[in-house]
């Protein structure tokens, strides 16, 4: 008998995009103009939450959150103070972040809320099963055979 090798998906191509967005050089790179936005995220007692870090923000004004199928979309914008003198390493215009949520995510109980430079977002997930399921096999018997036959009707 071969040994057969066992091979495990460990990450989705949206997972793999949102790696690559963490690339400092990366997000300096994005081809529409917008910056990316730095995010952290982690389960935590049955919820999905996600940080994203957005100083000098209002949030009511110009944060925009939102979810199509499992995709999460942070987008957001800061305005440029004008000034004469001095220097600025800050970046003004477009931010926006796309992140796929969990399979097991409850998009229409998401919520989110903004203090001290943090856009928390928090997705409760619905309970997996406790494992994975096994489905039954049967063997086929002569009555299966009998109904089979039966089912078919008259043979010419």
């Amino acid at each position: 008998m071969t040994a057969l090798t066992r091979r495990r998906a460990t990450a989705s191509f949206n997972d793999l995009l949102d790696w690559f967005d963490t690339w400092p050089q990366v997000t300096e790179w994005r081809h529409d103009g917008t910056h990316a936005v730095r995010v952290e995220d982690r389960m935590d007692e049955g919820r999905y939450v996600l940080r994203a870090e957005l100083p000098g923000i209002d949030p009511e004004k110009d944060v925009t959150v939102s979810v199509t199928d499992r995709t999460l979309t942070i987008r957001a914008e800061r305005q440029e103070e004008v000034r004469t003198e001095g220097r600025s390493e800050f970046q003004y215009g477009s931010f926006e972040r796309f992140v796929t949520l969990p399979a097991n995510a409850l998009v229409d109980a998401l919520s989110a809320r903004y203090e001290d430079g943090i856009l928390e977002v928090t997705v409760p997930l619905a309970e997996d099963a406790a494992g994975p399921r096994v489905i039954p096999v049967s063997r086929k018997t002569e009555q299966d055979n009998e109904r089979t036959e039966q089912d078919s009707g008259p043979t010419e």
